[in-house]
């Protein structure tokens, strides 16, 4: 396993555009905020590009674009700067080889999720589910914090919500392992791929937004159908944003949940403020986590060496 160095104050942070284009905020008024905060910043082209209006360039170049970040030994963390759709199409561009020889902090959620995967598994290399640098200027404390505290813990992080939520059991337990996942659709895109994601004795961290409520469950039971939840220790849902009801008699996302961890009878946890959510917490991926539903912990570890 390699973790990235810790980031600092005045290192340089490269922004890509692995997946959509920028369309609410101009890149120069991200490198501008990311500079208050105390960061160097390089701009990768893909920030400058859009193709077919939903694509920041052709897949070539954003799959170009994350290798030079990696190449460069400038650059100290790179951060995406939106999801929407399009790091699948890259995932056979990338050499893996370049990125597990020059690990760095990588920072992104949501389509960013087949990038995390592929990086986890090919590279061997943590990553961080966290928040992307378009939103900078609705970061809040508590989610700049999160993100702090997440790239620079030395041995062990506590992941905590916002004062105001509480982590939900759905399921009492407790277990360890590697935790990796992230966005619900994206996950199940990789399945039958060869960037099918692993849960085999892993912790699973899944997320969602905007699905109606039997759409969730269609890709839950898809997931249960491929042995995704029996591999895996134990479960951790995060935020399931405007997932709304369809039907009249639609139970909800949380029925659903508990679903899942009743058939599966793994340590299970919900309302982790993780996902397309503000205040977010960041979550170390690739990382070994301890899961106590009973007492409602999570607990990132980086082994010794």
């Amino acid at each position: 396993m390699k973790y990235p160095k810790p980031l600092e104050k005045k290192d340089t942070i490269g922004l890509i555009a692995p997946a959509g284009p920028l369309r609410d905020i101009k890149i120069e008024e991200i490198k501008y905020e990311l500079n208050r905060l105390g960061y160097e910043v390089k701009i990768g082209k893909s920030c400058y590009l859009s193709y077919k209006g939903y694509l920041s360039g052709k897949d070539k170049d954003r799959a170009l674009d994350l290798e030079r970040m990696f190449l460069d030994k400038n650059i100290d963390a790179i951060i995406c700067v939106r999801g929407g759709y399009g790091c699948a199409r890259i995932l056979d561009l990338i050499d893996f080889t370049i990125i597990r020889d020059n690990p760095k902090v990588f920072i992104g959620f949501s389509d960013v999720t087949a990038l995390h995967i592929a990086i986890n598994q090919l590279s061997n290399l943590a990553t961080y589910h966290g928040i992307m640098a378009a939103s900078i200027k609705k970061w809040d404390e508590f989610t700049y914090s999160s993100l702090i505290k997440a790239l620079n813990f030395k041995e062990e992080l506590i992941i905590e919500n916002p004062s105001t939520e509480n982590l939900v059991s759905l399921y009492d337990g407790i277990c360890e392992g590697i935790i990796i996942g992230g966005n619900l659709s994206v996950i199940v895109s990789t399945l039958g791929t060869k960037y099918e994601i692993d849960t085999k004795n892993k912790i699973l961290f899944i997320e969602e937004i905007e699905e109606y409520t039997y759409k969730v469950d269609k890709m839950l039971n898809h997931m249960q159908m491929a042995g995704k939840f029996n591999d895996c220790k134990g479960i951790i849902f995060g935020e399931f944003t405007n997932c709304k009801k369809a039907f009249q008699n639609d139970e909800g996302i949380l029925n659903i949940l508990k679903e899942i961890a009743i058939k599966n009878k793994k340590p299970t946890i919900c309302n982790l403020k993780s996902g397309h959510c503000m205040p977010m917490v960041t979550i170390p991926l690739n990382m070994n986590c301890y899961l106590n539903s009973y007492e409602k912990k999570i607990k990132i570890i980086k082994s010794i060496n």
